[in-house]
Order: C-alpha cells, then sequence, then structure tokens
C-alpha cells in the first residue's frame, strides 16, 4: 500500500487546503490515536497513552493543535501541549517523558500559509513507514468518540523549553566554553526563538539575536537557513566570531565565519567527521544524500572514510546510518544527524559540534575545509503540472540526457519530485554555476 498523506517528513500542504485543513487534522489525530493506543506498551498511571504536541510559530498552529487535541482526545489519549519548540526537541521530551508518540505541528522552511503534521515514536525516532501505512488505513474508517469516562485529558507542559535548554546544552564538552566569542543566532522568527538564544548565552557567548519576534505570519522570510545571506551581513555588522542560522522548527543549520563566508550542511558535516576521526579514532563510514556535493564525497574518501547516498530527506539519512550502524550523517540544507547526541537532526546541537570540533582543533572552518572546494550546484524547483507522470516524460527524458552528455564526468544531474511541495527539484552539478544555471533551466523548460 502506498501512503497517500504522509510525504518524505510527515504530511505538508497549504492551510485550508486538504489535507491541511482542521476536519482532516481532527480526524488524523483520532486515526493516529486509535494505531497508537493499540500499539501501547508505556501506559500511564491512567491507563491512556500519552503523546506530545509541539509546535513553531505558524497563525495556523492554533487551530491545528486544537483539531489535534480532540481528535487524540476522542481516541481517548491524553495530551501534553509544549507550545512552540523546535522539532528536534519533541524527539528529545518524547523519548525522555516515557510518552507514546510526539506530534510537531510545523512546515519547517515553508512559508507560514503552509503548515504540516510529523510524528515520532516513543524512542525520538521518525515513525516507520508502516505506522504510517497504519494510520492512513484508519483515516478511511469512520471517525468514532470513546465512551465519556475513557475520554483523553491535556495538559500544558510549562517548562519544555527550559527542558530542551539543557539537553542541548548537555551535547557540548563539560570542560569548553564559549566564553569571549561574539555569536549572531537567527532563529528564522521560529520555533527556536525562545531556545537557541540561551543555549549559546549560557555557555558563556555573547549572543546577538535575530528572527526572535514571531507575530504568526514571519516565520522563515527572508531570514534563517533557507536565507543566509541575512546572516553573512548581520556578522559583518556586529564583527562577530560566527553567524547560526536555523530554520522554522531549528531541525537544520547554516552557519558563517568571522569573515561572513558562509557554509552549508555538507561542509558542516564534513567538519565533523574529520573531527570525530582526530578526537575519537575512525568511523566505519558517512551518509549523504544525493545531493551531497561531489566534493565533499572525494574529500571524505581521502579520510579513509566510506560514504553512501541516501534519497533526499533526513528520515531516509537516518534508515541508512541505522542500517550501517554509523553514527554521522546529513544533507546539504543543514539537516545533521548525530547519533551519539540525539536520534533526529538538530540545527542547535550540530551548531554546538561545530563549535566544539573549532575549539578542540584550533583551527577555523576555512582551514579545517581549505581542501574541499564545493563544485557549484544550482537547484531549480519547477512546478509540476497536476497528473503529469513526469518519469515517463520524453521531452524531460530527453533534456536530461542531452545534459547529462554535455557534462560528461564532470557534474551531475538529479531530479526528483519533492515531498512537501508540487514542484519537481531540479539540481545540477557543475564545473561553473553558469554551467549549472542554463542546463538546470534547459531541464526545467522540458516539463
Amino acid at each position: 500500500m502506498t501512503r497517500t498523506y504522509f510525504g518524505t517528513d510527515g504530511i505538508r500542504g497549504r492551510v485550508g487546503v486538504a489535507p491541511v485543513t482542521p476536519d482532516f487534522v481532527l480526524r488524523l489525530g483520532y486515526a493516529a490515536g486509535k494505531v497508537l493506543a493499540h500499539g501501547e506498551q508505556h501506559t500511564q498511571s491512567g491507563g491512556h497513552p500519552t503523546v506530545l504536541i509541539g509546535k513553531d510559530t505558524r497563525i495556523s498552529g492554533y487551530m491545528l493543535e486544537a483539531a489535534l487535541e480532540a481528535g487524540f482526545s476522542a481516541a481517548g489519549v491524553d495530551v501534553t501541549l509544549a507550545g512552540p519548540i523546535p522539532t528536534p526537541g519533541v524527539a528529545y521530551l518524547t523519548r525522555t517523558l516515557r510518552l507514546s508518540a510526539g506530534v510537531v505541528i510545523s512546515a519547517s522552511h515553508n512559508p507560514y500559509d503552509d503548515n504540516g503534521i510529523k510524528f515520532f515514536s516513543a524512542d525520538g525516532n521518525k515513525l516507520p513507514d508502516e505506522v504510517e501505512r497504519a494510520i492512513e488505513t484508519q483515516l478511511q474508517r469512520a471517525l468514532d468518540c470513546a465512551p465519556s469516562r475513557q475520554l483523553g485529558k491535556a495538559r500544558r507542559l510549562d517548562d519544555a523549553a527550559g527542558r530542551y535548554i539543557e539537553f542541548c546544552k548537555s551535547a557540548f564538552p563539560a570542560q569548553c566554553h564559549l566564553h569571549g566569542l561574539r555569536l549572531v543566532v537567527d532563529c528564522a522568527h521560529g520555533a527556536a526563538y525562545h531556545i537557541a538564544p540561551h543555549v549559546f548565552h549560557e555557555l558563556g557567548a555573547e549572543v546577538i539575536a535575530l528572527g526572535v519576534q514571531p507575530d504568526g505570519f514571519n516565520i522563515n522570510e527572508g531570514c534563517g537557513a533557507i536565507a543566509p545571506e541575512m546572516l553573512a551581513q548581520a556578522v559583518r555588522e556586529h564583527r562577530a566570531d560566527f553567524g547560526i542560522a536555523l530554520d522554522g522548527d531549528a531541525d537544520r543549520v547554516q552557519m558563517a565565519d568571522g569573515a561572513a563566508r558562509l557554509y552549508n550542511g555538507d561542509e558542516l558535516l564534513y567538519v565533523l567527521a574529520a573531527n570525530w576521526i582526530s578526537a575519537r579514532g575512525q568511523i566505519a563510514g558517512v551518509v549523504g544524500t544525493w545531493m551531497t556535493n561531489l566534493a565533499v564525497e572525494i574529500a571524505l574518501k581521502a579520510l579513509g572514510l566510506e560514504f553512501e547516498r541516501a534519497a533526499v530527506g533526513d528520515r531516509y539519512v537516518l534508515e541508512k546510518l541505522r542500517e550501517r550502524n554509523w553514527p554521522l550523517g546529513g544533507e546539504g540544507s543543514g539537516h545533521i544527524v548525530s547519533l551519539d547526541h540525539h536520534t533526529t537532526g538538530d540545527g542547535i546541537i550540530s551548531a554546538l559540534l561545530v563549535l566544539a570540533a573549532l575549539k578542540r582543533s584550533g583551527r577555523t572552518l576555512a582551514e579545517i575545509l581549505q581542501d574541499v572546494q564545493l563544485l557549484p550546484q544550482k537547484l531549480v524547483n519547477a512546478p509540476l503540472p497536476p497528473g503529469l507522470d513526469w518519469r515517463h516524460s520524453a521531452s524531460l527524458h530527453s533534456a536530461v540526457d542531452q545534459a547529462r552528455a554535455a557534462l560528461g564526468e564532470e557534474g551531475r544531474v538529479l531530479i526528483r519530485a519533492s515531498g512537501t511541495e508540487p514542484v519537481l527539484r531540479i539540481m545540477v552539478e557543475a564545473a561553473d554555476m553558469r554551467t549549472a544555471a542554463r542546463i538546470a533551466q534547459s531541464i526545467a523548460a522540458a516539463i
């Protein structure tokens, strides 16, 4: 059975357009509650399974939170409401509070008028495909309601942010500190607005906080990890040592150094892999995705590491890591997974690990990455017309074949359907950006 509603990162779309509507989310809460209650092993004293609901700062979060809460209650599931908190914070709290599941209301890096729902299992991992399929099967059944005595209750977790702040700080070596560093921290007006600045400040840094005035509409708007140019400008203006940019739900990160040079997730992944070898000895391998820059693959192999590419999406990076029993993987977008610290990608923790690596080595980001010269990549999002079978499009195949012939051994072409938007993502990697952009546009024109 293929999944109808779940994409690569839960369910996501435009608010008010199916499936991101209050009636559907009510049914989703009920369906998930029935599935989770059936498989519940860690029941609370009252016999009810309990789920944690966190969200980012979108205006629609209030509506969807209420709908989810009602659906879970109707299924006889208790709800703990964490309020605005990063996605990895929900994963952590679900695990540490011994709850049945965690739910995040967020559309990550998308604009404010999108939203979505994603789930974590009791151990803080993304739900397996079979559980998502079970929820979709339950969605086909009629919505019912538990007897009044069995309805779920809801409560607020008032110290959710404080608990997660302490967890993030625990990832930084106890003998280290950030005293003397000036950091620009851009929270994208998202879920980390009241968390990330405190983490870095409490470890000793002077923090210039940006993107910390959410109004429900400005999440990711010209700021954060999807628009890191603002971070670079702020680093220059404030003469900061580093800049850290998170996305709306703070599971991805981009960084800048004191010279305002930006570093993406591919480069930061290399820094962490090199530090791992230097500090703890060899690891077997590192996982990237089909989007990972070829230069990083070559550099990692030069360190003696195996490198494997997974499908795009942090859930697939995680699956490959568990399959190979490796601890480290990530994406150029800034999702970085370090399984010795967390069960999922965490932008704040990833930034702390990079800063710890620099402290330990005494080297700068530019020095560590001096031999890693990224190949230019051009990413084009081409609108996908409804009903178009792009996999069997003769014109698209012809354009891709021509592109690959033109690039030869000096580049790559990758085309995939987005799991979160009705677009085809076209990535062209070439020896220079002009060539990459020209070829990417030619492929988009063929759709």
